[in-house]
C-alpha cells in the first residue's frame, strides 16, 4: 500500500468511527425519546430546530436542511407532526409561494418535556463512548465549541 492509500483508508476508518458513534447516539434517543415521548430523533430535530427561530417558525427548506432531510420526507414528517398538533403550516405573508412551519404550544410543551431525556441520553452515550478508545477523539471533539469566525479551511460552518 503506497501513501496514497493509507490516506485513503485513515479517511476511511475516520468515517466508519463517526458512522459508530452517530449509531451509538442516535440509537439511545432514539429508545429514549420513544419510549418516553412518542417521539423520533428526527421528529425532537424538528421541534428543537423550530424553537430555536424567532417566532417558532422556519421555511420548509431550512427545516429540511436542519433535519437532515430530502424535501418530500419533510414534508410527510411535517404532515405527521402537524396531524398531532405539533406544527402548524402558515402562508408567507410577502411571498404567498412560501410556507413556514411554525411550532404550536403543544409542540412546545412536549419539547419541554423531552429536552431533559434527550439530554441526559446525549450525556450518558457520549460518556459510554468515551470508553472506548476509537471513538475517544470524536467525544472530545463534540464537547468543542465552535469558533465564532470559522477558519477559511472550515467553509460549511460559515
Amino acid at each position: 500500500m503506497g501513501i496514497a492509500d493509507d490516506a485513503v483508508e485513515i479517511r476511511a476508518q475516520g468515517w466508519r468511527t463517526l458512522v459508530a458513534l452517530h449509531a451509538l447516539i442516535e440509537n439511545e434517543l432514539e429508545r429514549s425519546l420513544q419510549s418516553g415521548h412518542d417521539l423520533s430523533v428526527v421528529e425532537y430535530t424538528v421541534l428543537d430546530a423550530l424553537s430555536r427561530q424567532d417566532g417558532w417558525h422556519m421555511r420548509m427548506r431550512q427545516l429540511a436542511r436542519a433535519a437532515a432531510l430530502s424535501s418530500s420526507a419533510t414534508t410527510r414528517l411535517v404532515t405527521r407532526l402537524e396531524d398531532r398538533g405539533l406544527l402548524t403550516r402558515i402562508l408567507c405573508a410577502d411571498d404567498r409561494r412560501g410556507i413556514y412551519t411554525e411550532l404550536t404550544p403543544a409542540g412546545w410543551e412536549l419539547l419541554t418535556a423531552a429536552r431533559p431525556t434527550h439530554e441526559r441520553v446525549l450525556r450518558d452515550a457520549l460518556a459510554e463512548a468515551a470508553e472506548q478508545p476509537e471513538l475517544r477523539l470524536l467525544v472530545d471533539a463534540v464537547h468543542v465549541k465552535a469558533p465564532e469566525a470559522a477558519p477559511a479551511s472550515w467553509p460549511a460552518l460559515r
